[in-house]
């Protein structure tokens, strides 16, 4: 899971999921990504099982499929955790 959300480009790729479901054109459009570039990072997070994909005609549409809390804490707690909730997100194909 580190290694799913260990890049900033696949962090803005959820964060982007997050506001509802998009095709690879409109991600690289609204992030600045060549779809090479793009399809790699969407290709992680689905092996991960973090996002899913339906084709519509000729374009593959992604989605958040799991909710993520992250949590970082200064010290002196010094938390540092990553929790997957095990439920289907809202934003639904």
């Amino acid at each position: 899971m580190i290694e799913a959300l260990g890049s900033k480009k696949r962090l803005m790729i959820l964060r982007s999921l997050s506001r509802g479901e998009r095709c690879v054109s409109e991600l690289m459009s609204e992030l600045g990504m060549d779809g090479k570039t793009a399809k790699h990072h969407l290709d992680v997070l689905e092996r991960y099982g973090i996002i899913g994909s339906e084709f519509r005609g000729k374009r593959k549409y992604y989605r958040l499929k799991k909710e993520i809390l992250i949590q970082i804490s200064p010290p002196p707690s010094r938390r540092f955790m990553i929790a997957v909730v095990e439920r289907e997100a809202e934003n639904k194909v």
